[in-house]
């Protein structure tokens, strides 16, 4: 079951982008195993959708056996990642020279905000300050205001997560045709700035100004944008290509509109944007679906997170299903042949540990030993 079944991965229990990834690991089928802190103050569950997917140990890393035991995993495995500062998880003896001495061919995963080294690398952040230094957040919101946080997707997820997700499969590739291990250092800094490719090309261009919501993809420009209706409810619009407004200017009656002659006159924006408010303002949300939904406009209403699972075009694909008892995205990219599915949802802390180092190749024995001494 999915496209990634057979690979072992350990992950050291964090929040944010770390349990992020190791969900879109479990999802494509891979066997990871949370390791969790067996102490009064360990993390809890992240959230009850991110943690889906995999089993739960809880260990006394303050114990030698404690260690001795997530290095008797990682010789196991195929991948660890973490996502604690530079240098923690040297302290607690697993950083990646021990582990890869252990199991050469190990793929070290590293998930840290700023990256493992530079001036800031031992300072606390968060995905807004990662985003606000690569250049991202700068340029989202309407001009002549402050930027607006775009929650953290940019950060946490898009530039993080999903780039330790890609970096360690990428690296897994390449340590079985190899024999050899690595580390993957994931910066969310680094992440963001690469997200952000697009508009250095078009900066070195001279087409993209740093005004924030001046630009053809930030709500500068008219025909890229969201419209509040007669309801009160929003609509996208994204007609960038001519033909795609021509075509919405004739389904909103604006086809002869001298105000809307020139699509790509800046100019003109002003104008053609009071034109657009005034007209999406004259009828419903619903109403404006009845129209334009299915067309080439490049139209979608604005649905909120209780709206969207609801939609008939995600009910059909099943982007959405209920897993226990939650309303939570299906695994995603989908496969035609090696299908990935939800198995087991979110574990508390340690729920899996006898089951899952033995299935790990701990002895049944050793486990019973560990239990008895507090380090399980």
């Amino acid at each position: 079951m999915g496209p990634l079944k057979g690979v072992r991965v350990v992950e050291m229990a964090g929040i944010g982008p770390g349990p992020f990834c190791g969900m879109m690991l479990a999802d494509m089928g891979a066997d990871v195993l949370r390791i969790d802190r067996k102490t009064a103050n360990a993390l809890p569950v992240d959230d009850p959708v991110t943690a889906r997917g995999r089993r739960s140990v809880a260990l006394d890393l303050k114990q030698p056996a404690g260690v001795e035991t997530v290095l008797q995993l990682v010789e196991q495995a195929d991948i660890l990642i973490e996502g604690y500062r530079p240098g923690v998880m040297e302290r607690l003896g697993l950083g990646p020279e021990t582990c890869l001495e252990r199991n050469p061919r190990l793929v070290y995963g590293r998930m840290t905000g700023w990256g493992q080294d530079g001036p800031l690398a031992q300072a606390a952040g968060h995905d807004l300050n990662y985003i606000a230094l690569a250049g991202a957040l700068h340029g989202i919101g309407r001009p002549g205001e402050r930027p607006v946080p775009p929650l953290n997707l940019v950060g946490d997820y898009g530039g993080g997560a999903m780039m330790l997700a890609f970096g360690v499969v990428c690296a897994t590739l390449e340590a079985r045709q190899s024999g050899q291990g690595q580390v993957v250092d994931s910066a969310m800094t680094d992440g963001t700035a690469l997200l952000l490719s697009l508009f250095h090309g078009l900066r070195a261009q001279g087409v993209w100004s740093n005004e924030r919501g001046t630009n053809l993809l930030d709500g500068g420009a008219p025909f890229y944008d969201t419209y509040t209706c007669a309801d009160g409810r929003h609509i996208s619009i994204g007609a960038l290509e001519p033909q795609f407004y021509r075509e919405l200017l004739e389904r909103i009656g604006l086809g002869d509109d001298p105000d809307c002659a020139e699509q790509m006159n800046r100019k003109a924006w002003p104008a053609m944007r009071a034109r657009f408010e005034a007209v999406f303002a004259t009828r419903t949300s619903q109403e404006w679906c009845d129209i334009l939904e299915g067309t080439d406009v490049c139209f979608a209403p604005v649905l909120d997170m209780d709206e969207a699972p609801e939609h008939p075009h995600h009910v059909a694909r099943g982007t959405f299903v209920q897993h226990d008892g939650m309303v939570q995205a299906a695994p995603a990219p989908r496969f035609s042949r090696t299908r990935a599915e939800l198995t087991t949802g979110a574990r508390k802390p340690g729920e899996d540990t006898d089951t899952a180092l033995t299935d790990w190749g701990i002895d049944p024995g050793v486990v019973s030993e560990l239990r008895e001494q507090g380090v399980c």
